[in-house]
């Protein structure tokens, strides 16, 4: 059994000013203003459209994310239904061949309960005994998963004693406005603790790469 962090990793090469120029000659094309960018009027020109909530405009450049996190991560990720998505498949993945490492991979349960409204709350020694009943859950499962393989079980059938935290990974593709309104939700202190996890995780390194277009969605910790 294996246990690791969730993580996210942009998978479009993002060149934040060709995104921009992009965006803005799309825009431009209501106004037929076009003659009037230049090399530096990007940057406001989209400010004013998030500002007038004329967001149809940022639909027009897309980008894919991996998502490493658990399954039931993935069950509020798939919600939003503008986007394109791939799924590591517990159908067709036999955990016992060695490209697995012969394991189960789980996600850490301890960054989400951090989030966690109730969980926060608890005593050090509250938190590490949930952490161990989890843990032997787990591994529970995992065996479990294993003998049912053994005893010749297809993965398919298998699979079905596996829990809400074993690893997946996602491949999501969406444009820019569905992102933002992922990010509204998904950062959200009502969210679901590790899908807040790892959506504000993403949401940081997107601020990173294009800060104009999302450095108004704020994250309340």
């Amino acid at each position: 059994m294996k246990i690791i962090n969730p993580s996210v990793e942009i998978m479009t090469p993002i060149d934040g000013d060709f995104v921009l120029k992009h965006l803005e000659a799309c825009g431009r094309t209501c106004y037929r203003s076009e003659d009037k960018a230049t090399d530096t009027s990007a940057e406001k020109f989209l400010s004013n459209i998030l500002k007038r909530g004329h967001e149809a405009v940022i639909e027009h450049y897309a980008i894919t994310v991996r998502f490493t996190c658990d399954r039931g991560v993935t069950h509020e990720v798939v919600r939003h239904r503008l986007a394109s998505y791939s799924q590591e498949s517990t159908r067709y993945c036999n955990y016992s061949q060695d490209k697995f490492d012969n394991s189960v991979t789980y996600i850490d349960l301890e960054g989400g309960m951090e989030l966690d409204p109730v969980c926060s709350k608890m005593d050090a020694d509250t938190i590490s005994a949930i952490l161990a009943e989890w843990w032997g859950a787990c591994a529970d499962a995992e065996r479990h998963y294993f003998n049912m393989l053994e005893l010749g079980a297809p993965p398919q059938i298998a699979r079905s004693v596996l829990n809400n935290s074993t690893k997946t990974e996602l491949v999501m593709t969406a444009n820019i406005r569905e992102w933002r309104h992922f990010f509204k939700l998904r950062c959200d202190r009502a969210a679901h603790p590790q899908m807040r996890e790892v959506a504000i995780m993403l949401l940081n390194q997107f601020k990173e790469k294009i800060p104009i277009l999302f450095d108004d969605i704020e994250v309340e910790l």
